[in-house]
């Protein structure tokens, strides 16, 4: 049989093509030339694919720069055989001299052998030890974050572990410890939230007890925040504080009211007593004017008279005595009362400390939200403007790192003070989070609010703030917002938040007008 031309055959494929309805696809063209011509095409060499691998395979090292080559030429020439001898050499790279197959020939003579790339002892136990510490703050659940920590540990505390196992086993284990964390932090937001629903549940329902209500707001006000050991640690403080100034009070009241219902008690039964010793005053006056009706001569009268003389005297004696004992009552009902009334008082000034910052003694986030909305719903109601300026200390990390904490609580506080005196008595600060404060200005337009923060700039300039020998400047950036008609209090916030920072970028110590 005659050898068919290429070019029938490809008129046949065309027309075969046609006739089964395939798509032209270099694939079904191929498929059919195949069928007609009776023999399989060999497949394309990938050499574009194969030029990208090339392309992005490390060539760092002496060895892995020689595979590449190999790599290459293979490539260009088309060579499978070569190709896969230069995978199989690149793949060894990694293997101590122990792990090769105890089959592989020994290399040609001359022939450079890869070494193998280790982690340093020092950098592998670091990396061990940072392992280490992330493992307990796990869910222990995860079983399987902890067993591939567990591994990599080991496997770094080997001697000389391979640079290559190591980073396979590392981002086996990140990988891992990314859906781990998303977790942690998922489970911390619930819990903050549940907490912060029970706090508030437990406000509600305490409403009308006021020393409740104030540890209840303090907690809320806790986990409405971001939280930080620091903010902890001062929350904690001020709430124990707080419990312990309010159980006393708390325990001295209770006595109170105890001493109140034994008082009240012993008035009832004085009442008691003294209505029983009338009745019986009038029984016997009643049974004396029987007799007198009775009586036919004065023999008769004189036991009837002498009998009404003893039980007024008996009856007079009685009353003397019970209003001496009610008098005294009455005094001591009213001592308890007052008592009451300043133990109350004590319960609302300890309640108030939970509405404001304990180190600046200015309004915390629960006082500064109330002050805000209750200023916000007047102004509104009286058609007054309401301005808010948001102020940040500048270089405030500076002089805590140079300074120590210590001083720089003591600069806040400096500047809570110079505020206060420099400021209206209407207008209310609030320690909006750590060297930021807010500043409520009723009755102030934008034009006076920007005014006003920059009166207070050059007051605080003038009154340096001294810290034994040394004199420190404290300046602050501030963005100040007028409360529009349609506008919430935490809108506001948000844009005197932005023109702060657009004074911070100008070049700080200045009033941006939001």
């Amino acid at each position: 049989m005659a050898q068919r031309l290429p070019s029938d055959i490809a008129r046949e494929t065309l027309k075969l093509l046609a006739v089964r309805r395939l798509s032209p696809t270099p694939a079904n063209y191929q498929a059919l030339y195949d069928e007609i011509a009776g023999y399989s095409s060999p497949a394309p060499f990938p050499e574009g694919p194969l030029r990208y691998i090339l392309r992005v395979i490390p060539g760092q090292t002496p060895a892995q720069k020689r595979l590449l080559d190999q790599f290459e030429a293979a490539v260009t020439q088309h060579d499978w055989a070569a190709l896969q001898n230069v995978l199989v050499g690149y793949a060894k790279l990694g293997l101590h001299p122990q792990e090769l197959s105890v089959a592989e020939p020994p290399p040609p003579p001359g022939a450079t052998t890869a070494l193998a790339v280790v982690l340093p002892n020092e950098l592998a136990e670091q990396i061990a030890r940072m392992v280490e510490h992330t493992l307990p703050v796990l869910d222990s659940e995860d079983v399987r974050v902890h067993m591939l920590g567990q591994q990599l540990v080991q496997f770094l505390r080997q001697p000389e572990p391979p640079a290559s196992t190591a980073q396979l086993m590392l981002a086996n284990f990140s990988y891992r410890l990314s859906f781990a964390t998303e977790d942690q932090a998922a489970i911390r937001s619930t819990l903050l939230e549940l907490l912060h629903m029970v706090f508030a549940n437990i406000a509600a329902l305490s409403a009308d007890d006021h020393w409740l209500s104030g540890q209840a707001e303090a907690l809320m006000a806790a986990t409405s925040q971001t939280l930080s050991l620091r903010r902890l640690d001062d929350v904690r403080l001020r709430l124990k504080d707080v419990i312990f100034k309010q159980t006393e009070a708390k325990g001295q009241m209770v006595e109170a009211q105890e001493q109140m219902k034994a008082l009240l008690a012993i008035f009832i039964d004085r009442l008691a007593a003294f209505s029983r010793s009338s009745g019986h005053y009038q029984e016997q006056i009643e049974q004396c004017a029987q007799q007198l009706d009775k009586a036919t001569a004065l023999h008769e009268i004189t036991p009837v008279l002498k009998e009404v003389m003893v039980a007024t005297r008996a009856m007079a004696l009685d009353s003397r005595v019970t209003h001496g004992e009610l008098t005294d009552l009455r005094q001591r009902t009213e001592e308890k009362q007052a008592e009451m009334a300043r133990l109350q008082q004590e319960l609302d000034r300890v309640s108030a400390q939970a509405r404001h910052d304990p180190l600046t003694g200015t309004l915390n986030r629960k006082g500064l939200d109330e002050t805000m909305e209750r200023e916000l719903t007047r102004a509104r109601r009286q058609g007054t403007p309401l301005c808010l300026a948001l102020l940040d200390v500048d270089n405030f990390k500076q002089i805590n790192d140079r300074l120590g904490h210590d001083i720089g609580d003591a600069a806040l506080i400096h500047l809570a003070d110079i505020t206060r005196q420099v400021m209206r008595p209407q207008d209310m600060l609030g320690r909006y989070g750590g060297e930021e404060f807010v500043l409520v200005l009723p009755d102030t337009t934008l034009p006076q609010g920007v005014e006003a923060m920059q009166r207070l700039q050059r007051e605080l300039s003038t009154r340096i703030f001294l810290q034994g020998t040394e004199k420190v400047l404290i300046t602050f950036s501030a963005g100040v917002a007028e409360i529009e008609a349609d506008e919430t209090s935490t809108e506001a916030l948000r844009r005197a938040d932005q023109g702060m920072y657009l004074a911070k970028r100008s070049g700080k110590n200045r009033v941006m007008a939001a």
